[in-house]
């Protein structure tokens, strides 16, 4: 059955309201548009955001439950620790945003293609230098082992993607940003949609309307500068 699907405007704030996403697929909302930075930012203040393939249109989604890690929900447990410490890991943010964002859109054993294409890693990019993207980095000396990256959106971070190279690492970039979240805000982490990655690290799924709530909570505070600067971070394991 053929799905229509309202255009996004010239407007780079307009979207339809998200009453109108389809319930199959699962908060699907509108086509089209760019990936703008002004688009970009208004998409995620309106729990929205771009998620489409190599063959597609741009497409917009704002699912009826997100997944969302809670203040201080994130955790290593103490055997994970004490493999870790072995490891020597050391973590930095925004020191290599290009290659995370390169690195989670490489092939994946269990999946066809990336939904990082060339147009989002570009528009990802861009929210980068202009200070509203972000990424943690895991590194075992000089190699980039591990990582994520996504938006700040005041005191929420939306995340985009992650990968690990290493095991455990993806979880350990995680743990590492709700750390850094911390420093200056409660450290809520959207991840968008819940996998079953998400839920064995206890994700929580939240119904659209709570997340509409948790985002108007957070959506303008205030994030010091000098948090998101190209860094080295502490973290003890």
């Amino acid at each position: 059955m053929p799905i229509y699907l309202p255009e996004l405007r010239a407007d780079p704030h307009w979207f339809p309201p998200l009453s109108e996403a389809l319930t199959d697929p699962d908060g699907l909302l509108a086509m089209g548009g760019d990936l703008s930075r002004q688009r970009l930012v208004a998409a995620y203040l309106s729990a929205i955001f771009p998620w489409f393939g190599e063959d597609e249109p741009v497409l917009w989604w704002s699912p009826a439950t997100r997944a969302v890690f809670t203040p201080n929900q994130l955790q290593l447990n103490r055997s994970l620790k004490k493999y870790l410490k072995k490891q020597q890991y050391h973590f930095s943010c925004n020191k290599a945003f290009a290659d995370v964002v390169r690195l989670c859109a490489a092939p994946r054993a269990s999946q066809q293609g990336t939904w990082i294409v060339p147009q989002m890693q570009a528009a990802y990019l861009a929210l980068h230098q202009a200070g509203v993207a972000q990424s943690i980095e895991v590194w075992r000396g000089h190699e980039l082992v591990g990582g994520l990256y996504g938006l700040t959106i005041g005191g929420l971070f939306c995340g985009e993607s992650m990968f690990n190279l290493e095991a455990n690492t993806a979880k350990l970039a995680l743990v590492v940003l709700q750390h850094q979240l911390q420093r200056y805000s409660a450290g809520w982490i959207d991840c968008q949609m819940p996998n079953p990655f998400l839920l064995q690290l206890g994700v929580q799924p939240l119904p659209r309307a709570d997340y509409l709530l948790l985002l108007n909570q957070l959506k303008y505070q205030q994030v010091p500068t000098e948090f998101w600067l190209a860094q080295a971070l502490e973290f003890e394991l």
